[in-house]
């Protein structure tokens, strides 16, 4: 049996469970580990049978639980390279310092290797006494293997696997086939997920529907697409001008008219469901992406059988099955 379960869609927090018949993958840990638990038993879902996390960039609303999940649960990270570099610099900023913090910087180290050629200098005379043997000191097995706090090494993940856009790899019976998309991160992606025959497209956060998305597109049985605002509200709505650029530009996030424009002329009509998500709290209204996507499908009579959705931010989806 194959599951398709979307825990959290939006600018707050994205997560989904995807499920083939040995294998669980989570898709991104943008909520904390207490409300993910919550909502994976909320949903059916048990935690601890997850066995591993797929990243598709690294923005906080998508991996801001990372690293406690993949702790608590001890299972691997599946990252591109360039967005576990990004992600593990976001947890360990640069610290800033005037030129003369820096000047005291230096003087210090030069003291200390001063202080540390005289000592070494000192300790290599002939009077010195033989020092006293040390006590062997058994270090329990269990100790050995802790892994660190997240407050001493907040970047320490069980294991971490890297993939490219455009490889396909799999976890377990799961087959997996990122694709690059056009957002604002270092190498962000979407995913194609394969489980027992089963094709599940993740397309969210990206600017527009790029050739090679909408090629990865094609013919699958569950489509889960980006909707995240409208153009009305957004440019009428509370964020900065500088912010409205960014979400209406081409690495931004697509609008309901961009995701029923693609709905309308590109798709193919084969997915049993859509899922319209990533919906945004402030330029958006749940009724505005679906009529906005009912719209599209309507125009084109083949559509209707399709199943539509919308994923929300506060509470999971029922799950779907196939």
């Amino acid at each position: 049996m194959v599951r398709f379960t979307v825990l959290a869609s939006g600018s707050k927090g994205n997560s989904t469970v995807v499920t083939g018949r040995r294998t669980r993958i989570l898709v991104d840990a943008g909520l904390s580990c207490r409300e993910l638990f919550r909502r994976m038993k909320l949903a059916g879902e048990e935690p601890e049978t997850l066995d591993a996390i797929v990243v598709t960039h690294e923005h906080q609303d998508h991996i801001n639980g990372l690293a406690v999940i993949a702790r608590r649960l001890g299972i691997p990270v599946y990252f591109t390279e360039a967005t576990h570099r990004a992600w593990m610099r976001w947890l360990t900023p640069r610290r800033q310092m005037s030129y003369a913090q820096w000047l005291e910087q230096c003087q210090r180290q030069a003291a200390e290797r001063q202080a540390e050629t005289q000592s070494a200098a000192e300790e290599s005379e002939p009077d010195d006494p033989e020092p006293e043997p040390v006590a062997e000191v058994t270090i329990p097995e269990s100790a050995a293997v802790a892994p660190p706090s997240i407050k001493d090494e907040p970047t320490w993940l069980p294991a971490v696997e890297y993939f490219q856009a455009g490889q396909p790899f799999a976890i377990g019976d799961i087959d997996v086939s990122p694709f690059t998309i056009p957002h604002d991160a270092a190498d962000p992606v979407g995913f194609v997920f394969v489980a027992e025959g089963v094709r599940m497209a993740f397309a969210t956060d990206l600017g527009y529907v790029t050739p090679n998305v909408k090629a990865q597109l094609q013919g699958v049985d569950l489509l889960l697409l980006e909707s995240n605002h409208d153009l009305e509200m957004l440019r009428d709505g509370p964020y900065p001008w500088s912010v409205k650029q960014r979400v209406l530009s081409r690495v931004g996030h697509l609008s309901n008219e961009a995701a029923a424009g693609f709905l309308a002329n590109e798709y193919d009509g084969q997915a049993a469901y859509v899922i319209l998500a990533h919906l945004s709290e402030n330029n958006n209204l749940p009724e505005l992406a679906r009529v906005a996507a009912e719209r599209a499908l309507a125009g084109r009579a083949s559509l209707l059988a399709n199943r539509l959705l919308v994923a929300a931010q506060h509470e999971p989806l029922s799950a779907i099955y196939f």
